[in-house]
């Protein structure tokens, strides 16, 4: 076995990768750029090596580079995570020159099915169904808008070297697919050093399912199940379960064999997913091969009990599988939801800064074991598993020059009711402030009903929230609860509160039992009757929950029990209430005495100022093109710049008709959050 491997890699796949080979006894050496000094993957490896500036395409994709750290620490073997280098046949040949293993396929394999052109043609000559498409490679925008009408609107306009959603767009008509041409080929040089672009047909009401296959050196090769990856934000997975709620015995079976089958047809070894398309009657078509470890490999583990790293580094060493499909059981059900640095309340666009807070829910070990080198058929009854895989901490940086993912949270149980309602859990107990991101939108979908019921399709979100997202509103019952439970926690504040005053000593002042709390445009009399387990909260219309909790005054997350079951909040203190944060919502929570609330009702509302006439820079980034001039009369949806940020083009549009009468940013300059760029008449 290998005693030192370098992992060509950062963030949270490197920290993964550094956890398996501790566990088996492998010293690793980090790689970093300027950007990443401090790093938590940086500081969990045992060597660590910088390799340049921050941007990836002078550090992390370096071949070279990377080349050099390996020589200075005599590392036997490499772990490339995903992205990056992953995928790059000239890196694993640069290693095999220098006789150090590649923990990944072959490079044949790499070029066979790496390459999302080539890996569609052998489909197409292996009778494998595909999705229509222009396999060759395309020269400028004119050619793409011609062959986008040749194939038929809309088109999926796709980097040839690409993954995890970058150079990735949908164009529904001929002025998308010019910017889309542009945007995607810009993207594909910056993320991979390869700008190659091809179009293929997009299919409007799919089911993203792919099958994870594992193979070997020695002709073995096995499919670990299915991953359900519907839910997806411009074309990168946002939510994946383990199984699907969609496939049935046969459709996985069927689906697993042709996986392994083309596999083996590559002389695929190492880990590696096969994408498939699936339709609502369970017709699927192949769409490309991953050739590396994908970012949902977490769920698979967790339904097997397969560790894919060690699999991975076991392989690169030469050795057989030590399991057969037969050994394969998936147990209970998965769910992964991909925490992104992005502001769901302005688009879903990057958010950086410094993590004031990170604090995750505390992992828990449960699912399918092994024993005796077999995987038990149950796993432990009534436990959750919540894992975290992360490679950020608490006042760390989140850089602009990465991809935006923060973190991994999986939770794990018996049935997939149970695993939905640990992650509502996990994610109500997770704390981050100093950056947007994402959990509220993460809540609002494991609590929405196409969810719940495993109907979703890949466009999921695009339907479901055409407007973007703009929080979650709780249904009735929710907002009693959470009501109850807020005004169980005031009395509590206000008790102590007193009594730090000394006003309790004094008798000036008890507190009382009546309080009206308000909340999202409610207001809700209670009467609060506490005792020594808890306290019993009533409404005006006569009914009650019953409130336990050892939340005390400052803390920032209150684990209660309303009525028996759990609720999770995340609390900041305001003047007369607080802010509370649950399933999505963010909540302003005010509590008054009656009188108090009789004389808040006439106080008037505090407006916003207006900005509509300003077009704000909606997230930290750099203008990479402004594409008016001033003078100019802009018609609604057309394109006034481009922002650069996380290693993605966005292009900011014109919500309404009128005339530019200042400009304020210029190409090159980087502006933050709300910065005005250009403003209108």
């Amino acid at each position: 076995m290998f005693n030192k491997i370098l992992i060509a890699n950062r963030g949270e796949i490197a920290c993964r990768v550094i956890k398996t080979a501790r566990k088996m006894g492998i010293s690793t050496v980090a790689i970093y750029s300027d950007a990443d000094k401090n790093a938590l993957h940086v500081q969990m490896a045992d060597e660590a090596v910088h390799i340049g500036p921050p941007p990836a395409n002078q550090s992390y994709i370096v071949i070279d580079k990377v080349m050099d750290a390996i020589r200075k620490t005599g590392a036997q073997a490499v772990h490339p995570g995903y992205g990056f280098l992953s995928e790059n046949s000239k890196f694993a040949e640069a290693l095999a020159a220098e006789g150090v293993a590649f923990v990944g396929p072959p490079k044949g394999a790499i070029d066979a099915m790496g390459d999302k052109i080539t890996s569609k043609k052998i489909a197409q000559e292996a009778n494998v169904s595909t999705v229509p498409g222009y396999m060759g490679l395309i020269a400028d925008a004119d050619e793409a808008v011609k062959i986008s009408n040749e194939i038929g609107y809309p088109v999926m306009i796709k980097a040839s070297a690409g993954g995890g959603g970058k150079g990735m767009r949908i164009a529904w008509n001929d002025e998308e697919a010019r910017e889309g041409f542009q945007s995607s080929k810009n993207e594909a040089a910056s993320s991979f050093g390869d700008d190659r672009i091809f179009i293929e047909k997009f299919v409007t009401q799919p089911r993203h399912i792919e099958i994870q296959v594992l193979c070997d050196s020695h002709g073995n090769g096995v499919y670990l199940g299915e991953r359900e990856c519907s839910i997806q934000r411009r074309n990168q997975k946002v939510v994946e379960e383990a199984p699907s709620p969609f496939l049935d015995q046969a459709t996985r079976k069927a689906m697993g064999e042709q996986a392994v089958a083309l596999a083996k047809a590559v002389g695929y070894s190492s880990a590696g997913t096969v994408e498939f398309i699936v339709d609502g009657q369970k017709n699927f078509y192949f769409l490309e091969m991953n050739t590396r470890l994908q970012v949902e490999h977490p769920v698979t583990e967790l339904i097997t009990g397969v560790d894919l790293v060690e699999q991975m580094i076991r392989v690169a060493n030469g050795e057989p599988l030590s399991i057969t499909q037969d050994d394969v059981k998936l147990t209970g059900w998965s769910v992964e939801s991909r925490l992104y640095a992005e502001d769901p309340y302005r688009g879903f666009l990057p958010s950086i800064g410094r993590l004031s807070v990170y604090r995750p829910p505390a992992e828990v070990a449960a699912g399918p074991m092994r024993i005796n080198g077999k995987w038990a058929d149950k796993a432990i009854e009534g436990e959750t598993a919540v894992r975290n895989d992360t490679g950020v901490y608490e006042g760390g940086e989140i850089s602009m020059y990465y991809d935006p993912m923060i973190a991994k949270l999986c939770t794990w149980a018996p049935t997939r009711e149970e695993a939905i309602e640990g992650m509502r859990i996990a994610l109500d107990s997770f704390e981050i402030e100093g950056i947007g991101h994402n959990l509220p939108f993460l809540s609002a979908v494991m609590d929405h009903p196409i969810f719940i019921a495993g109907d979703m399709t890949t466009a999921f979100i695009e339907e479901q929230y055409p407007d973007g997202f703009e929080g979650v509103t709780l249904p009735a019952a929710a907002l009693r609860k959470v009501a109850a439970a807020a005004a169980a926690m005031y009395r509590v504040a206000e008790i102590r509160r007193t009594r730090v005053s000394g006003r309790m000593d004094n008798h000036e002042r008890k507190v009382g039992n009546d309080w009206v709390v308000v909340l999202q445009g409610e207001s809700f009399p209670v009467t609060i009757e506490a005792d020594h387990d808890g306290s019993t909260v009533r409404f005006a219309d006569g009914s009650s929950h019953r409130v336990a909790s050892d939340w005390a005054p400052g803390d920032s997350l209150a684990n209660l029990d309303v009525d028996g079951d759990p609720l999770v909040l995340k609390v900041g203190k305001v003047t007369s209430g607080f802010r509370i944060r649950t399933r999505g919502a963010d909540l302003a929570v005010k509590l008054y005495t009656p009188r108090q609330a009789e004389l808040a009702a006439l106080m008037p509302e505090k407006l916003p100022p207006d900005t509509s006439k300003m077009l704000l820079c909606p997230m930290p980034g750099l203008i990479v093109k402004v594409s008016v001039e001033v003078g100019d009369e802009v018609q609604e949806g057309q394109a006034l710049c481009t922002v650069e940020a996380m290693k993605m083009e966005n292009i900011l549009r014109a919500e309404r008709k009128g005339t530019v009468s200042k400009i304020n940013a210029v190409a090159g300059d980087s502006l933050a959050v709300d910065e005005v760029i250009m403003e209108f008449e």
